[in-house]
């Protein structure tokens, strides 16, 4: 049998146990949800560094035990060198080197907004000390960074200190071997010194804006200067099973709320796996539709982002949905490696998070005496002045990044998310249903095959791509009603690496996480 951890006095579900373990040690001592989450995310920028990092961007929800929850985006805007003329001659941002990493990494001010929410009382340098410990003293490299480093050699071998990081002798290094990164470990012994304010505003910040300048990025010591983590309100669906919530734009959140409800229109709780599935990539299509119509820079959008999420809205795009035929494929705006995390303490205070440098390894660039990988996030950017998300010195990017939580009607709390771009809102969708509509055990829904309709690494498909362990009665019943199919492995990265916590009525906690990952539920 399939089970999931449970645990009466905290939960933290990662996709690396290293970063599970760190925030349980923050739980034990008696630190809240934010700190175990700080902890966990300082940790598994060391541990998972193709996937996520102090250059990268970070999203929160906070749901308090009682109250209102709360947003906050830690996602940088576009330097202030990097406009339209900056990239002339080119017909798209390029997604690796100096011209790539073109927005201010926001997710370290994430860190500070969301600790002076907390409530708790243990020291910076002791919630940054295991991700020193791992960065100076080396931890175990991973299949995933292992796969990661092979494939993608041959477009970042050439990058500023990309060699130098992730291939010190030369080669790929084999899983399981020692990995150190003394740059990044000096670095978070700064900021454990300092504060993390000095990440924008300090010595350390100087210091990384003088090698920006000098490779040639498009973002100055001021850019660093001027941001500040944003608190924002929730979005809101008001769904038959309770209230669920997301991160509001620059982040796709309306996706996953509007699939979700649309689908509450059908009859989801009785659905088969050949109709949820149908239904729900149904309904991907058409949140995707609204996506991209919409979403972009808050200060940009045309039409408030609660208002995509009108009950009226929502109905009228499920009447859209037919059980016997497919719509024409949307197009996906790609994948996106990335971290998902969540803690919920004692006292009930529950944390989805998510961290991010976009596609692996960010830009590539690493800067100079920091150990710090630049994400690439700009390069959602458009250089047509006209598009909606054309790039403009300030703007903030459109991000597939978007953490969820609901409070049901019952009495349960619930925290879950997943990483992989356009498959984001796709596997929330699934756990939600499964879980939630159909009953399903928690560590079920997350083991269970998925689906992702988009694109993978490298591949321009928009096909409905499922994992090898559906039955192939259910590949032949979708492709009956005009889906495009590709079978994936059985277990696939592609499909993002989710987890869930709930916490029951009883005050009980039980966690899930994915074995398509490094992870671990985590509990005591």
């Amino acid at each position: 049998m399939i089970h999931s951890k449970t645990a009466p006095s905290g939960m933290a579900v990662t996709p690396h146990h290293l970063a599970s373990e760190s925030a349980l040690a923050v739980l034990r001592e008696g630190g809240d949800a934010i700190e175990a989450i700080v902890a966990a995310a300082a940790t598994i920028a060391v541990v998972y560094p193709h996937m996520n990092g102090l250059g990268g961007d970070g999203f929160w929800l906070i749901v308090p035990p009682d109250g209102d929850p709360i947003a906050l985006d830690a996602s940088g805007a576009a330097g202030s060198l990097a406009n339209i003329a900056f990239y002339q001659g080119a017909e798209k941002i390029p997604h690796r080197g100096a011209k790539a990493a073109l927005t201010v990494a926001g997710t370290v001010s994430g860190w500070a907004g969301a600790l002076a929410l907390s409530s708790g009382k243990l020291p910076l340098s002791r919630l940054l000390a295991d991700a020193t410990g791992y960065a100076r003293e080396g931890f175990p490299v991973t299949d995933s960074q292992a796969a990661a480093t092979r494939s993608k050699v041959h477009e970042l071998a050439d990058l500023p200190g990309f060699t130098d990081l992730f291939m010190p002798d030369g080669d790929v290094p084999p899983t399981g071997s020692r990995f150190i990164q003394p740059d990044l470990a000096d670095t978070l012994s700064q900021l454990a010194r300092h504060g993390l304010d000095s990440f924008y505003r300090g010595a350390l910040a100087e210091k990384m804006a003088a090698e920006m300048s000098r490779l040639g990025m498009p973002i100055t010591l001021t850019d660093l200067h001027q941001h500040q983590v944003k608190r924002r309100m929730p979005l809101r669906l008001r769904h038959d099973m309770g209230d669920i919530f997301n991160t509001p734009p620059p982040t796709q959140g309306v996706v996953s709320l509007a699939i979700l409800g649309i689908t509450n229109q059908l009859d989801m709780a009785q659905a088969s796996e050949v109709q949820t599935l149908h239904r729900i990539v149904e309904a991907t299509r058409l949140a995707f539709d609204l996506r991209d119509r919409h979403i972009t820079d808050r200060r940009h959008m045309q039409q408030e982002a609660q208002s995509l999420l009108d009950p009226q809205r929502l109905a009228m795009m499920a009447s859209q949905i037919d059980d016997a035929r497919a719509m024409p494929g949307a197009e996906g705006k790609g994948p996106g490696d990335t971290v998902w995390m969540g803690v919920i303490d004692k006292n009930g205070l529950a944390v989805s998070f998510i961290q991010s440098i976009y596609h692996e390894f960010g830009s590539g660039v690493v800067l100079p005496g920091t150990g710090i990988v630049w994400q690439n996030r700009g390069a959602a950017f458009s250089l047509d002045p006209t598009h909606l998300l054309a790039l403009a010195p300030g703007k903030q990017p459109f991000h597939t990044l978007n953490p969820a939580a609901a409070r049901l009607k019952d009495g349960r709390t619930l925290v879950y998310g997943s990483m992989g771009g356009d498959g984001q809102p796709q596997t929330q969708a699934a756990i939600f249903t499964r879980y939630v509509m159909q009953g399903m055990p928690l560590q079920q829904c997350v083991t269970a095959p998925r689906w992702l309709l988009g694109r993978t690494w490298g591949e321009s498909s928009d096909s409905l791509k499922l994992e090898g362990r559906f039955p192939q009665s259910t590949f032949d019943a979708l492709s009956a009603l005009g889906h495009q199919l590709e079978k994936l492995p059985d277990f696939s990265e592609a499909v993002g690496h989710a987890g869930a916590i709930v916490r029951h009525a009883s005050g009980m906690l039980e966690g899930a996480s994915d074995p398509r990952s490094d992870g671990s539920a985590a509990g005591f």
